[in-house]
């Protein structure tokens, strides 16, 4: 028995070892060189424009908070992340970080006082961005107004709020690394590659994760940490691939939220409204380059379903009261104004998600520069109950030739 525990203990102490040293690989190049800024003002500028590409301020500034102070939750199925103050502050913010220190928090995933950081903060995707970005972004966030917020606790069940833990996550799931181009491919695409890989960090939303919040398969699609809405695949025309699309339209949509084969809503919406539409047109045909170029995968067939007749008379019943009237009574819609349902790739995803999500809250496009003034849907959260949600859902997509599986009532219940 002693033997069998001693083998045990030593078993033990080899797999804390490794984990160890899996968490601190890599990190001897965080003393590396900064770049040199021959002029530190279009430095600056330059690291506004990269916050803008990683939508920095979207998750480091709370409902009606100070900009980059922090306060928000990311909502995960652990519990929530709550989003740290990155203002200059010295006490709150990151006002006595150098930006080695910097580097180190999006590069190795590591705090300046050494915790490791929970990957609600993308530095799995973030890993790749360059040393002088890296510096730009620091730079820009060093010349904002300080704001002395405390940072809120995080609210993790355990054993998840634990550092153990989250050194097993990164030893299975994470490995520092700068973005090395593709010498098979031109600069544009490879430009592209490094905005969606890197600070765009599309990856951590379209992506399928594991129980343990690893990713699946890149870019596959899956449910958004929150489980509230569903980030199709890029990797399947089928969902939001856009292989088969003119670039102009993915620039468009990326610029301006609307094109002639989609509109976004939700965090998609978000992203286009604090991101993308800021975005240089250089950029934004460069990324579309890149999205256009990824390997196709088959989705999975979900078994098939056919409505009931009383679900179907109701949910026709209800789109003839309450959603005929702008988007036509065979679902065609009015361009650029109404989104089709018929054909619509949005609303025959295998998860019903953001269908339901539109119903009950209402669907906006953001307001851009390209679209202004957005026709937004109103919500009928408060005039339908979970059945009829169901039912108007399950008639939208079995209607006008769509043929995705009807939606229960109790999925809409389960719909955050």
């Amino acid at each position: 028995m002693r033997r069998v525990l001693l083998t045990l203990a030593a078993l033990l102490a080899a797999a804390v070892l490794l984990v160890a040293w899996l968490n601190l690989r890599g990190e001897s190049d965080i003393d590396s060189a900064p770049a040199v800024a021959a002029d530190p003002a279009a430095q600056i500028e330059r690291g506004a424009y990269l916050a803008r590409a990683g939508n920095c301020m979207g998750c480091h500034t709370a409902a009606g908070g100070a900009p980059f102070a922090g306060g928000r939750g990311v909502e995960t199925p652990f519990g929530a992340v709550m989003a740290s103050n990155i203002t200059p502050d010295v006490a709150t913010g990151i006002g006595s970080w150098s930006a080695a220190d910097f580097w180190r928090a999006l590069h190795h995933g590591r705090s300046r006082d050494g915790r490791l950081l929970y990957p609600a903060f993308p530095y799995p995707s973030f890993t790749q961005v360059n040393r002088a970005d890296a510096d730009a972004l620091f730079a820009y966030l060093r010349s904002l107004p300080a704001v002395a917020q405390p940072n809120r606790p995080h609210a993790l069940r355990f054993p998840f709020n634990s550092q153990a833990a989250l050194a097993v996550w990164r030893a299975l799931y994470f490995r520092p690394a700068v973005f090395q181009p593709d010498a098979a491919q031109d600069a544009a695409w490879n430009r592209g590659k490094y905005l969606v890989q890197g600070l765009g960090h599309c990856a951590a939303c379209h992506s399928g994760r594991n129980a343990l919040g690893g990713i699946n398969t890149e870019f596959a699609g899956g449910l958004m940490p929150d489980a509230g809405w569903y980030a199709p695949s890029l990797a399947a025309p089928a969902e939001a691939g856009v292989q088969a699309w003119p670039r102009a339209e993915v620039v468009r949509l990326l610029k301006s939220g609307v094109s002639a084969h989609a509109s976004v809503s939700g965090p998609m919406a978000e992203v286009v409204f604090s991101s993308t539409q800021h975005l240089g047109e250089a950029d934004l045909d460069a990324m579309a380059r890149y999205l256009a170029t990824l390997t196709q995968r088959p989705l999975a067939t979900p078994e098939p379903r056919q409505p009931g007749r009383d679900v179907m008379a109701l949910g026709g019943k209800l789109y003839g009261q309450h959603c005929a009237a702008c988007h036509g009574e065979q679902g065609q819609g009015v361009a650029d104004i109404y989104p089709a349902l018929a054909g619509n790739r949005a609303v025959t995803l295998a998860s019903p998600n953001n269908l339901v999500q539109v119903i009950r809250r209402g669907g906006f496009a953001p307001t851009t520069a390209g679209n202004p003034r957005p026709f937004g849907m109103p919500p009928f959260g408060q005039a339908l109950n979970d059945a009829e949600v169901a039912a108007v859902a399950t008639f939208i997509r079995r209607s006008w030739g769509n043929a995705a599986n009807p939606v229960a009532a109790l999925e809409v219940v389960q719909v955050h």
